[in-house]
């Protein structure tokens, strides 16, 4: 079955973050997560759940006089859907490029990069 692609704001992500981590959880409980009131403001984060849950990036449900929220997908499935279409938008289909890129900004710690290299030895000793 094909999941349909996922279309979220930067600020739906960071939603997204938060109800990954915690799970099935209410407007409340995400608003107070991401900063309160002096981040965001509670009928912000409200509207924007709501919107997810149109959007069908999220389930609500009734718990008492609560609705709880959860992720309709997983995060590890919408990082691959957002990175597939940011290779095929951004950097034309390629993946190396990508990958160049991110490597390129020095930002990676050498454990990072001994990850990296253990797992490009993995991918090549698959082929």
């Amino acid at each position: 079955m094909n999941t349909p692609p996922i279309k979220a704001t930067e600020k739906e992500l960071e939603i997204l973050q938060v109800i990954w981590k915690k799970g099935a959880t209410s407007v409340k409980d995400v608003h107070e997560t991401l900063g309160g009131d002096e981040a965001n403001g509670y009928t912000t984060i409200l509207k924007l759940m709501q919107i997810m849950h149109e959007k069908g990036l999220l389930t609500r449900q009734k718990s008492g006089k609560l609705h709880l929220y959860e992720a309709v997908s997983t995060a590890e499935k919408t990082r691959q859907q957002i990175l597939d279409k940011m290779i095929q938008t951004v950097f034309q289909g390629s993946a190396a490029q990508l990958v160049m890129s991110a490597l390129g900004n020095k930002k990676s710690s050498k454990e990072e990069i001994r990850e990296i290299k253990k797992y490009l030895e993995k991918l090549e000793g698959e082929q």
